[in-house]
């Protein structure tokens, strides 16, 4: 017993302590920084014709398109945020997969740049349609988010007034085991998904770059169906906690936007878009009703009380 504590202590501090989310944040932003570089240089040596490239392959045919690479960066690191709130809030690790969405919406933007075709029809082109949804998409979820951490902070006021019992703090211990058992695989998913994302791009001997599998769809597709089955399994546990029928719903309804997010990888356009803000949408809605439960309940608590 004592071994296991002993073990579970070591992983926690190695993988989810507060020191080591400080260093993952240096490393991935000073990762971002030199791979933006190391992107930026190979884009002049392609201009200086030092180096031959396909011409398919827009990422190092236009400045604006290196960009693109450190968001990627930016963006693992941001799945460990996810993962490092887990055991810690429900509505902040949900915020989280919201954050996450939005920046490969921001990605897409800076890789659609590129391909944007500036004349007097402008929606007659495909990807000058898809830029636009996106702009649209990203202002949109950006004031979502704002509205979700703003009913988070309100739930948050509540807890704080509840008292931890034993339950409770094995249901966290719990989830810091889902989240330490998440770590290697985000390690493996990432690895596999940068090295295919690689091979395809650069030594596959396909003619048609943008037929091949979208980064996105190789990790992040992968990722988030790993994620709903820890959230269902979450929400089984957590009925030996409260029955109550605002927690349920919130906690599945959090799933069900889950599932919006990860099917939103299979598609494209306006469906996409729409699938992604739905989802959004959605989590907010069912945060802001399970508020209002709590405020209604709290207030029935009080006037028995009186």
């Amino acid at each position: 017993m004592t071994e296991t504590k002993s073990l579970f202590s070591f992983l926690y501090s190695k993988l989810l302590s507060e020191k080591t989310k400080k260093r993952a944040e240096i490393f991935f932003v000073s990762l971002a920084i030199v791979s933006f570089l190391l992107h930026l240089l190979i884009i002049a040596l392609v201009d200086l014709e030092l180096i031959v490239v396909n011409d398919n392959l827009k990422v190092l045919n236009n400045p604006i398109a290196a960009i693109y690479t450190p968001f990627s960066f930016i963006l693992i690191y941001e799945v460990y945020l996810l993962v490092y709130y887990l055991p810690k809030s429900t509505t902040i690790y949900i915020g989280k997969q919201y954050e996450i969405i939005t920046l490969i919406i921001i990605r897409r933007i800076f890789k659609d740049l590129t391909k944007l075709e500036f004349n007097s029809n402008w929606f007659s082109v495909k990807a000058n349609v898809n830029f636009t949804l996106d702009i649209i998409a990203t202002i949109i979820l950006f004031y979502l988010i704002f509205v979700f951490y703003n009913l988070n902070r309100k739930n948050e006021i509540n807890q704080s007034k509840i008292q931890k019992t034993i339950a409770i703090t094995k249901f966290i211990k719990l989830k810091n085991i889902f989240a330490i058992a998440l770590i290697p695989i985000f390690l493996v998913l990432s690895i596999y998904s940068l090295g295919h994302w690689i091979y395809d791009n650069f030594f596959s001997l396909s003619e048609i770059v943008d037929k091949i599998k979208d980064i996105n769809h190789i990790f992040f597709d992968e990722f988030f169906t790993v994620l709903i089955l820890i959230e269902v399994l979450l929400l089984l546990f957590s009925f030996f906690l409260t029955d109550k029928f605002s927690k349920v719903i919130r906690n599945s309804g959090f799933i069900i936007s889950t599932i919006l997010i990860k099917i939103s990888f299979g598609t494209e356009g306006i469906l996409n878009t729409i699938l992604i803000v739905t989802a959004v949408l959605f989590g907010v809605i069912i945060l802001a009703i399970h508020n209002k439960y709590e405020t209604l309940e709290a207030s029935k608590i009080s006037s028995l009380e009186t």
